[in-house]
């Protein structure tokens, strides 16, 4: 690795965007590596140390956090902070109706545990899990981490080290390896002349928070609605994070409007079960969209997180896949130190390559189809969903299989995440 410090202008790894991705990321190398590595996090807003302090707005978002993306942020020394915010998810419901049903059968049940008996999922809100991998950062010491913000990526060249980055402001950094953390739209995947493939599901999807006159349980819920799919994620103090796909022009409509008449379409989604409901946070609203690129790696250059994979929410998966991204591509630039080689190695990029690529197209090309077939109300069609679902209701196998997937502990999986 490079012998030189910190502050040189040269690194052994640059990785580009301070969202979870990227923090995870840092914190992924600095394990696998033993902290014998520089990396420079660049990102165009501020310092996530300085991000930490400031007031920043309320933020509506959850994610559904798998076992397996528990065990990796155990492993990074971060889930001991994000537990005391985090709402296990003990059981899940699936409903398929249309929107005016007075009635919504369920036609899924099952517990959500693995079959060491630990939760499947956790639900933490975003505010909570950044604040937790800032703090870990910012832990690290400069000469291990060094955050270079206030400017996003402007170029991307060969160096003699592996390749030359080249900041807004003008400055630029060497290093063996970059890594591309930076988001769907990631500036640092166009300059690499990585193609991707795009399907726009003309959709939106809004997230907000609300609060229940009854106990929630711990219970998750996932109506299928025709507008697309409409989940209840449970957070603590019997609050929940309200996340759903509605047809675009139907989504801006409900986002134009007025406080009462968005709370009474989410109202309307909802149901009554728990009783009436309460909005407690801000609406967000993005559109929908998957795109996948053509390639995961090029020389001294990987993609992780939505910038390899920016896949349909329906199913909550998209910050499990980033971090089984981090956790994989750790893995084997750990592996080329280990054997002396630099760490942008051709041989741990491809491998990585291997290791990621397929199955994180499989799950983006699931997720858009199960979206595009739960997105629609043809009774035909719907006939087949139920009879499906009433399959898996009716075995036992079926449901573990779904369990273990949306746990994470499925197929070969990275260290960090054993």
């Amino acid at each position: 690795m490079i012998d030189q410090p910190a502050t040189s202008g040269r690194f052994d790894v640059v990785i580009a965007g301070a969202g979870p991705t990227g923090l995870a990321m840092a914190l992924a190398l600095t394990h696998m590596l033993e902290d014998d590595v520089s990396v420079a996090l660049v990102d165009r807003g501020p310092a996530p140390a300085q991000a930490a302090a400031q007031a920043a707005p309320a933020d509506p978002r959850a994610w559904a956090l798998s076992n397996a993306s528990k065990r990796f942020l155990e492993a990074v020394g971060i889930w001991r902070e994000v537990v005391p915010e985090a709402q296990p998810v003990t059981e899940i419901d699936i409903t398929d109706s249309s929107l005016e049903a007075g009635v919504r059968p369920i036609l899924l049940h099952y517990e959500n545990t693995t079959e060491e008996g630990e939760p499947a999922a956790w639900i933490v809100p975003n505010g909570a899990l950044l604040a937790a991998l800032r703090k870990a950062v910012s832990a690290k010491s400069p000469a291990v981490v060094t955050e270079l913000s206030g400017a996003g990526v402007a170029g991307l060249a060969p160096s003699v080290a592996g390749r030359r980055v080249t900041l807004a402001d003008g400055r630029s950094i060497d290093a063996e390896l970059v890594i591309a953390a930076d988001g769907r739209a990631s500036a640092l995947r166009k300059l690499a002349g990585i193609k991707t493939v795009r399907v726009d599901h003309d959709q939106v999807g809004i997230v907000t928070t609300v609060s229940f006159e009854r106990s929630h349980g711990g219970k998750a819920v996932q109506h299928f609605l025709p507008g697309g799919p409409f989940a209840i994620l449970p957070l603590p103090g019997n609050r929940a994070c309200i996340t759903w796909s509605e047809a675009r022009a139907t989504g801006e409509a409900i986002m134009a409007g007025d406080d009462d008449a968005f709370a009474a379409a989410v109202q309307r989604r909802f149901g009554g079960r728990l009783g009436p409901i309460t909005v407690v946070g801000p609406r967000a609203a993005f559109p929908l969209a998957t795109e996948i690129a053509r390639g995961y790696v090029a020389p001294a250059f990987a993609l992780v997180g939505d910038a390899a994979h920016a896949v349909h929410p329906i199913a909550g998966q998209g910050l499990n896949l980033a971090f089984r991204d981090c956790a994989a591509l750790a893995e084997c630039v750990a592996e080329c130190a280990a054997e002396g080689l630099m760490l942008g190695h051709p041989a741990g990029l491809e491998r990585y390559q291997r290791w990621r690529r397929f199955d994180s197209a499989v799950s983006a090309a699931v997720f858009g189809g199960l979206n595009g077939l739960f997105s629609n109300d043809v009774a035909l069609v719907r006939s087949a969903r139920e009879f499906g679902l009433g399959l898996v209701q009716r075995s036992e196998t079926a449901k573990r299989f779904f369990i273990n997937e949306a746990a994470g502990l499925s197929g070969d999986l990275p260290s960090l995440m054993r």
